[in-house]
């Protein structure tokens, strides 16, 4: 949800907006958004994807972090210009390089977002538009309302397409992480 009636909200006073509340904003181009409390079963669904790509991480002795949220994530990709701060409720990243003492700048491998009832526009349409324009590989969208989980993927044209969609129950798996797989019976029941 949009916070500012005004036009542009300079990047200065987004995070004077920041410091002086509890609640979690994001910042896309000088527009500030609310993210909404999460509910219970967001952070049960949370929690349990969390504890799966962590330990598939730890596992595969990879280089790539799984952060949860609140953790910001600042865009950032060559040749793109604006400034795009985002707290997904998880992101993978494997690019170490862009981590700093508060935050991520660059572009993560993988996005998890779960839908809550008020911010569904804002994941389905903006973040999805933002997250295939600066490249995140894969972006996860789960609907704990619908126990579903949506998969997109960048094609070799750096399009999104839908690798893959599982309502309430059986394996989704992902394109990036190949061996990597979550039962929906595990993670909404």
């Amino acid at each position: 949800m949009s916070l500012s009636k005004e036009s542009f909200v300079p990047l200065e006073k987004y995070y004077e907006i920041r410091e002086s509340s509890d609640h979690l904003y994001e910042y896309i181009d000088g527009s500030v958004f609310m993210s909404p409390s999460p509910s219970t079963k967001h952070q049960r669904v949370s929690g349990r994807i969390l504890v799966k790509f962590s330990n598939y991480l730890n596992e595969k002795s990879t280089n790539c972090e799984v952060f949860a949220a609140p953790y910001d994530i600042e865009l950032s990709k060559e040749g793109l210009e604006g400034t795009k701060i985002v707290i997904p409720d998880m992101a993978i990243m494997c690019d170490t390089s862009g981590f700093t003492e508060t935050k991520y700048v660059g572009v993560p491998d993988l996005i998890v977002e779960i839908l809550s009832p008020s911010n569904q526009s804002h994941d389905l349409i903006t973040k999805l538009n933002l997250y295939m324009k600066y490249g995140v590989r894969e972006y996860w969208i789960v609907n704990p309302m619908l126990n579903s989980i949506t998969i997109y993927s960048l094609n070799k044209e750096d399009v999104y397409e839908q690798h893959a969609i599982k309502t309430d129950q059986g394996p989704i798996t992902s394109r990036i992480f190949e061996d990597f797989h979550i039962e929906l019976e595990h993670i909404f029941h």
